[in-house]
């Protein structure tokens, strides 16, 4: 039912609603279709919708029976964890997003930037041995130096700007 986009590593860069359900990301951006917010008793077509983007990515093996129970919910919350968003268990349009793009959706971040974004980055980037300088939340010369070392490490373009193929990459690393 469903399809990937991989790059030439085999990585897996989006996932696609089977075309003739009409249901893929970019329709749903080009028609300003809005998914309902799933939580733990919702019940329905979106929440089997749901379990099939969690079993996708791995995260749910149960029954795709349109419940959102506490395996369900529990699945939501690891998922979000990987992606970097509130791990609430409740699925509302950024955890769709990131369910449909199987990546993080967040801004791009380069020299200036700053905030708690900044500070995730550092912190992924220092538990895994990229980044040694203070956690901060300020995007300076030391964190470019940080993400230009991981993107080499990667095959990314090694620009020192965390785009959406550099936070993809971040988000398969322990954190």
């Amino acid at each position: 039912m469903y399809t990937e986009e991989r790059t030439t590593n085999n990585e897996t860069l989006a996932l696609a609603a089977d075309p003739n359900a009409g249901q893929n990301l970019e329709f749903a951006e080009a028609s300003r279709v809005i998914k309902p917010t799933l939580r733990r008793g919702s019940t329905g077509q979106s929440v089997k919708e749901l379990q099939q983007l969690l079993f996708h990515w791995q995260y749910y093996f149960g029954l795709i029976d349109g419940i959102f129970g506490v395996y369900v919910e529990s699945a939501v919350k690891q998922y979000q964890h990987r992606v970097f968003l509130p791990e609430d268990g409740i699925v509302g349009s950024l955890t769709w997003q990131a369910l449909y793009s199987g990546a993080p959706i967040k801004p791009i971040l380069m020299i200036g930037s700053s905030g708690n974004d900044v500070k995730l980055v550092q912190n992924v980037l220092k538990l895994n041995g990229y980044y040694f300088g203070v956690v901060d939340g300020f995007f300076g010369p030391m964190t470019k130096v940080a993400v230009i070392q991981f993107q080499m490490a990667k095959g990314l373009p090694a620009d020192g700007i965390v785009g959406a193929r550099t936070w993809h990459a971040l988000s398969k690393l322990p954190h």
